[in-house]
């Protein structure tokens, strides 16, 4: 094989590759924003999961990102494994398309194709228009490269160490680890669907040989959701070990299906003269039959899955490692909703943190510091502040991808809400501050002073406990009662420094107390009115459905 033939196969690689990707991407920017409100309105009938995941697939010619997508919503909480097994079902079954896309004998009109597209892309404004123009141009240009792949693998023919080595590949075991490790490097199974495809046209392979290397082409495609998974929760590494059983068992099916029967020479009897259009045929019946076989046994797979992996908590640092892999993900179809309920979760927990501090805070206070209480409470202000860092800089880096509206009216409250939960924190360890003063210094409080010290942790306590309650459920109900109990706090105050004046008329307290018991009342109204900022920008978000959550969750 000459130079130029090798230099016109790595061009026509190229050009395949980048032709898919063009595609791919452009279908996503197109099709992204609706095929991620059709996922989050997903219901647990799994016939419909199936068919959801398939058409996704096909609409964005990816089953990487459908499967990726699944993945990240599986660990944000917006879907259940169950759900998840008929989305990747699917996905495998979308995944045919490319396949049989290809199988068309359209390499004449590619130039043509390609020029269209290009014409849109150059010369129109129009967002839209472009994307379309996008995925008509990768469509040209991915037939081009195969035209070129094909004809520089003519010369092939007569080589015998090479049809000696392809030979080989009817060897299941061999052929299914040149097909996995294939696929996991170029991390695209309708990629290396398409250059096997292009070995055939060029009449180098044929499917006697060709269909082991299909079969493990389909195992090979797992490494995309296993990259996508590290970092993740116990269930979204469930969802990839789910995709991996699945190809693992079609193959070990259709392997004993091919050795046992004519089924290759069935599937060549359907397109004797088309070696094309039998691989697609091949890779359209396996994955197909699997998905039909594999259908009734779901819960099962789950089953297995949860054996396998048994339940372990997942560490802060694992969860940012995940966040981050999932911004730099090339698939974008889903990943504002993934990372916006991932940081709902974790703002959920950082306002548990901030509502124990004021209630230990309030009661160090009333009861007097006991041991190690105060360091208590400033290693949890620490790791509010830290989480406040940590969520900001989340937020900001979700607000540089393409958001709806909605999205960023979304992050925007989150980002509110977190600067709210921060001060609280802040007032909190104020609180326990004027606790180890009066501790150091002995200061008394009369009982009337204590009294009211307990009224403030009462109501604090019922404040921050709707606020956790509105981060999970109706946050508009939710926000009657915090308005509600956010005026108690304001009459409160008001009545209390009245209550102190009257205090120090009779001569009932000195003048350090009084001056750290107004302190104390001002930390209390403001803890209040942060309070009510933060129920209001939970009411302002338009939650997709119940409990914070997507609807798929609400009903899985």
């Amino acid at each position: 094989m000459g130079v130029e033939l090798v230099l016109s196969l790595l061009g026509g690689l190229a050009l395949f590759l980048y032709g898919m990707q063009m595609m791919s991407t452009n279908l996503e920017a197109v099709a992204g924003n609706r095929m991620k409100q059709i996922l989050e309105k997903l219901t647990a009938n799994r016939f419909l999961g199936v068919l959801v995941g398939a058409g996704i697939t096909a609409l964005i010619q990816s089953s990487s990102a459908t499967t990726v997508m699944a993945v990240g919503f599986v660990n944000s909480g917006l879907m259940t494994l169950k759900q998840a097994v008929w989305i990747i079902m699917g996905a495998n079954i979308g995944t045919t398309i490319t396949g049989q896309l290809i199988a068309l004998d359209i390499g004449a009109l590619a130039p043509l194709i390609a020029f269209v597209g290009v014409m849109c892309l150059v010369f129109v404004k129009d967002k839209k228009v472009q994307h379309v123009g996008g995925i008509v141009a990768g469509i040209g240009v991915l037939f081009i490269g195969m035209g070129m792949m094909s004809d520089a693998m003519v010369p092939l023919r007569d080589s015998e160490t090479f049809v000696h080595m392809v030979t080989k590949f009817s060897n299941p075991l061999l052929g299914i680890i040149v097909g996995a490790v294939f696929t996991a490097i170029i991390q695209s199974s309708s990629a290396s669907v398409g250059i096997l495809q292009a070995l055939a046209m060029s009449g180098v392979i044929n499917l006697h040989s060709a269909v082991y290397v299909l079969f493990g082409q389909n195992i090979g495609t797992c490494i995309t959701a296993l990259l996508a998974s590290v970092g993740t929760s116990r269930n979204a590494k469930r969802t990839t070990l789910i995709h991996f059983m699945f190809n693992v068992i079609g193959t070990v099916l259709f392997v004993v299906l091919c050795m046992t029967t004519n089924f290759t020479d069935f599937v060549i009897s359907l397109s004797p003269d088309n070696p094309v259009s039998q691989i697609a045929n091949v890779h359209t019946i396996f994955n197909i039959t699997t998905t039909a076989l594999l259908l009734p046994f779901g819960s099962l797979l789950v089953k297995a899955a949860n054996t396998i992996l048994p339940d372990k908590d997942i560490h802060v640092k694992d969860a940012d490692q995940w966040f981050e892999g999932l911004m730099a993900s090339k698939h974008h179809l889903g990943v504002s909703t993934i990372a916006i309920n991932q940081i709902h979760d974790e703002i959920r927990s950082m306002l548990e943190t901030a509502a124990e501090n004021v209630t230990d805070s309030f009661k160090a206070v009333e009861n007097g510091v006991k041991e190690d209480g105060i360091q208590v409470i400033a290693d949890r202000e620490e790791e509010i502040d830290l989480s406040n860092m940590r969520l900001s800089q989340k937020i900001s880096k979700i607000l540089v991808l393409d958001q709806t509206p909605k999205d960023i009216d979304t992050l925007n409250k989150m980002y509110s809400i977190l600067g709210n939960i921060e001060r609280i924190g802040d007032h909190a360890m104020n609180l326990a501050e004027y606790a180890e003063t009066i501790e150091k210094k002995g200061l008394q409080f009369s009982d009337y002073a204590k009294k009211e010290f307990a009224t403030m942790e009462k109501t604090c306590r019922e404040g921050m406990e709707l606020l956790l309650q509105a981060a999970s459920a109706d946050s508009r109900f939710q926000l009657e009662q915090v308005e509600a109990v956010e005026q108690k706090i304001d009459d409160i105050t008001l009545k209390f420094r009245q209550n102190q004046i009257d205090r120090m008329r009779a001569g009932n307290c000195n003048v350090e107390s009084s001056i750290l018991y107004s302190e104390m009342l001002t930390d209390y109204e403001r803890i209040g009115d942060h309070m009510l900022n933060i129920a209001e920008a939970y009411a302002a978000i338009e939650w997709s459905g119940e409990n914070g959550q997507t609807a798929a969750v609400a009903q899985g």
